[in-house]
């Protein structure tokens, strides 16, 4: 009994340095399927909020968001409409960072 004992201790200590290691590394190119739905939310709150301004609700801004990060992109009128745009995206609770990616029209 001691001997089963002390191997699987033995055993349990081998898988947790091998395991936990790889499950604790971050991977800047993925997300977990929490921080999946998170970005989701904020994609949806931010469009939302684009839909529900005057300046910004007929216009084609596009959205997406990666670990808290928000890309905007598309075609604005105006720089003030762009500007209102990154304006209101960092209103927005759970929002780290904003790229603007919009482009003026000539």
């Amino acid at each position: 009994m001691n001997r089963l004992k002390f191997l699987t201790l033995f055993l349990l200590s081998v898988l947790s340095l091998t395991v936990i290691p790889a499950c604790s590394t971050e991977n800047a190119k993925r997300e977990s399927t929490g921080e999946y739905f998170d970005d989701t939310v904020l994609t949806t709150k931010i469009k939302s909020t684009f839909l529900g301004d005057s300046r910004l609700k007929m216009l084609d801004i596009n959205v997406k968001t990666f670990k808290g990060t928000v890309q905007i992109s598309g075609f604005v009128d105006t720089q003030k409409e762009a500007d209102r745009a990154v304006q209101l995206a960092r209103t927005i609770k759970g929002v780290k960072a904003v790229n603007n990616r919009l482009i003026v029209k000539p």
